[in-house]
């Protein structure tokens, strides 16, 4: 079943709110994001009930073994394309909110042919655009 972009985005997000604290609420959810507290209400419902989240008595958040799989999937999408991106001179800005719009839509072979280039030519590009600097 094909998960719907939104979706990928609140798990992305438990994912690395969960890299900085040890317990995640969907009131943290709501701070990172910026929306509205009855909206991630409602997606944190639906995550729920798709089986890639999990809520204790204390409204704490879980991420499921499906859940976690297609937030780590996303995260290493974003990471990797805004590294790219940023190698390719484009403003950092720029870079991550082109790399969250193409992490939802590439293919997964696609995104492995762009995994191989980058392990082959990524950090020649990062020092290329350290050495290319004006001398001061």
């Amino acid at each position: 079943m094909k998960i719907q972009q939104s979706a990928e985005d609140y798990l992305e997000t438990i994912l690395m709110l969960s890299y900085r604290k040890p317990m995640i609420r969907s009131i943290d959810v709501v701070n990172e994001l910026g929306y509205s507290k009855p909206s991630v209400s409602v997606a944190m419902k639906n995550l729920r009930e798709n089986g890639y989240i999990s809520m204790d008595h204390e409204g704490y958040i879980t991420l499921e073994p499906s859940g976690r799989k297609i937030a780590e999937m996303i995260y290493e999408r974003h990471t990797l394309l805004t590294k790219l991106l940023v190698a390719l001179d484009v403003p950092r800005e720029v870079a991550v909110e082109d790399a969250c719009r193409i992490e939802h839509v590439i293919s997964p072979q696609s995104f492995e042919a762009i995994k191989e280039f980058a392990a082959a030519h990524l950090a020649k590009l990062e020092k290329a655009n350290r050495t290319d600097e004006p001398e001061k």
